[in-house]
Parts: C-alpha cells; structure tokens; sequence
C-alpha cells in the first residue's frame, strides 16, 4: 500500500490571494509551505483510488504522473474537497464514486454532468477497492452533514484519515481507529489561532496519544504556522508529495 498526500492545505491554500506573510513568501518561492487543496492517492499492485479531490486535482496529477484512477472516496460535501472531480471531465467517464448517501445526494447536485458511476456506503462497514478494505467512520465537522474519516486496511496494516474533524470524535468511531500504523489527522493551525470547525496541533496530537498511533503527520493546514522548514521543527506538518509506504 502507497499513500501519497497531493494536496495538504486548507480551504484558501497557500500562499493565500493577496497574503504576504512569511509561510505565504515561502510557498511563492515553492518551498514546502505551497500547499494544495485536499486529495489522497492511495495505490496498491491493482490500482489507484483517490480520497477527496480538491480544487487543484488537475495540477496535482500532472505533477504525480497519475494517469487514470479506479474509483473516488469523498469525506464530506465541502467545496475544497470536491470540486477537483470536474478535472475528468472529457477525461475519464464513468468514474465510480463512493461516500454517504447524504455526501453523494449533495454533491451530485454539481457534479452530475459528469455521469459518476454511485456507491452509497454506510457507516463502519468495510468495502474493498483495488485488493484494500476501506471503512467509513464517522467524526464531527460543523455544518458538513455526515462527514467521515476514513480507515484503510492491508496485510495486516491499518492508516487512519480523519477528514476535516473536531476533536470530540464519537466514541463508536474511537472504537474503530484505535491503534494505527500511520494516523493522517486534520491539524488546521497551531494550538495559538483560534479554530472551532478542526482540531488544533494539540488536539491532533492528544488524539495520536489517545489511539496509540505508530505514526502522526498532520495535514490540511494553514499559513498561520511558520513556513514548513521551521515549523516541522515543533510539529509532524506533511507537505504536498509526501509518501508513505506500509
């Protein structure tokens, strides 16, 4: 199993439109502070799935080489999560897509004109895809409906991708993201800057203590941390292109 996070920032991205601070100047100059919207490659010997596709799924395949995917997972029904699908447009038809019924019912509302092939998925019950078995779990992500994290499985090794989440995770979900070999967990901004919607560095921290997480990086980050080079000094910060292998 390969993971590859293509796109591991915020909403805005960064560097943010008209914003000059020093993380933004470093994403200017293509440091490791430039960061793209949301989208995971997960591959496997039978093929590729992306988890998310954010706005910049375009860019984010051409830079990783990817050709063509064998299916679409989404979290959750926000903009920088999904808008990228439109980039297969005339591209590849018929993409199968996974998530929630209340994910899909909302998204479909935009993206219909691609023609997706639908798979409406449950909560905590494992679907295969490309020789993984993948589960939804729930989380907490105000005013999202229904968003999830997501928990892969293979040869007896376990990621964990929260999505967009609060701390407050239920506990059914607790139950079931226990003890990862690698916890890929929302940590929007520093423990500093005031956030309501994700967790903070400390709470995505308190949370890999709490599962027992092998590993920790954090993603969907913000340019209210230092540029990446500094920051990763204090924080486990993934950055776009970064690969895991298990």
């Amino acid at each position: 199993m390969r993971i590859t996070l293509l796109g591991t920032g915020d909403a805005t991205g960064t560097p943010v439109i008209g914003c000059n601070c020093p993380t933004c100047q470093d994403g200017y100059r293509g440091g490791r502070s430039q960061r793209t919207r949301s989208a995971i490659l997960v591959e496997s010997d039978r093929g590729a799935v992306l988890i998310d596709t954010g706005p910049d799924l375009r860019t984010q395949m051409l830079k990783n080489n990817i050709g063509r995917i064998d299916g679409v997972i989404w979290t959750h029904g926000h903009y920088d999560h999904f808008a990228g699908f439109a980039e297969f447009h005339r591209v590849q038809y018929n993409v199968d897509v996974y998530g929630l019924v209340e994910t899909l019912d909302y998204i479909f509302e935009y993206l219909k004109f691609m023609h997706p092939k639908r798979h409406n998925i449950p909560l905590y019950k494992p679907f295969n895809l490309i020789g993984l078995e993948f589960t939804l779990f729930e989380v907490v992500h105000p005013p999202a409906k229904k968003p999830v994290g997501i928990i892969i499985r293979h040869a007896g090794k376990k990621v964990v991708i929260t999505g967009d989440c609060q701390r407050n995770i239920p506990q059914k979900s607790m139950q079931h993201i226990m003890n990862p070999d690698l916890l890929i967990a929302d940590a929007i901004v520093p423990p500093t800057v005031g956030v309501k919607k994700h967790m903070n560095t400390d709470e995505a921290m308190d949370l890999a203590r709490e599962t027992g997480a092998k590993d920790v990086v954090f993603t969907h980050l913000s340019h209210f941390f230092k540029p990446h080079d500094e920051a990763v000094e204090d924080y486990p910060l993934a950055y776009d292109g970064m690969v895991f292998e298990l």
